[in-house]
């Protein structure tokens, strides 16, 4: 006995009155419709979701993270562990780097501390034809000098020690701490850390980095300044007091250090800065200058 076929039913022999090459397209058809649709869903469900309203941030793991290393033996100078210091590349031009969190609340509030009693009116280095009174309003802040081995507390030798292995500049090569004050309205116009012999005179050795370790926040204003990063405003415009170009804004514990030098010994023109005025609150700021030859000499 045949089986009825309803009117419905897809049969073989209305398969091949359509032909096999009639199914394969209607196949493709189906298929396309299938992923096309699927991408709109999924791209209107990130639009919802906000997915696709804003960029990436660009995330950068640390070199160090979940990593195990068979370390090699150290010289006799040399350490038996791994160091690693987080640091941001500011800029090439001049070559500055940025250490967030370098160092506790704690040893910014001791160093602060320490520093109070023996503040003074801070001093400029002068060149020749400058004299204090020529130069007055340059450079406003208030300061004093303090080496690790005269902080007590110890927090100096191990502040220093991080500078030394995050710059492999010996801290040998160091000047004392320069601890400076900034209260609103202070300033320090443009200048340069490195000194230029045509215009200090000879120089038994030169600086070739600065490291600013930042001791407090500041509400507004105080940022330190490269007006000319990059090359830029080197036109013969500038007045050295304007605060413009790439700008770093305090904040206590984070460190930046800057080179002064290009890697052949020469100034790096573009290593120009200065301290933007205080607009509100104060600034508290450890710096510490690097040289090229061993201080323990001079």
């Amino acid at each position: 006995m045949k089986a009825k076929t309803g009117k419905g039913n897809w049969s073989l022999k209305t398969t091949k009155k359509l032909g096999l090459p009639f199914v394969f397209l209607l196949c493709i058809f189906f298929f396309l419709a299938g992923f096309f649709g699927s991408t709109l869903f999924f791209q209107s469900q990130d639009d919802v979701f906000g997915v696709r309203s804003r960029p990436r941030p660009r995330l950068r793991t640390s070199l160090f993270e979940s990593a195990e290393y068979d370390l090699l033996p150290s010289g006799e100078t040399g350490d038996e562990s791994i160091t690693s210091i987080p640091f941001q590349v500011l800029s090439w031009k001049p070559r500055a780097l940025y250490f967030p969190n370098f160092a506790t609340a704690e040893q910014c509030e001791s160093i602060i501390a320490m520093a109070k009693p023996g503040l003074k009116p801070s001093t400029l280095a002068l060149r020749k034809g400058e004299t204090a009174e020529n130069t007055k309003g340059i450079r406003t802040s208030s300061g004093m000098f303090i080496s690790a081995a005269e902080d007590k507390t110890g927090i100096l030798d191990v502040i220093e020690e991080k500078i030394a292995r995050a710059t492999m500049l010996p801290r040998t090569h160091g000047e004392a701490f320069n601890v400076l004050h900034y209260e609103v309205g202070q300033r320090y116009n443009s200048h340069y850390d490195a000194f230029n012999p045509s215009e200090y005179g000879p120089q038994k050795s030169q600086r070739v980095a600065s490291f600013l370790l930042y001791l407090s926040d500041v509400v507004a204003g105080g940022e330190s300044m490269f007006p000319i990063e990059n090359g830029l405003n080197m036109d013969g415009s500038y007045n050295f007091q304007d605060c413009i170009g790439l700008k770093v804004k305090p904040r206590q514990g984070d460190g930046l250090l800057f080179y002064s030098l290009f890697p052949n010994g020469t100034i790096d023109p573009t290593s120009l800065h200065g301290s933007c005025p205080v607009i509100k609150g104060e600034k508290w700021v450890a710096t510490k200058w690097l040289r090229d030859q061993d201080q323990d000499d001079d």
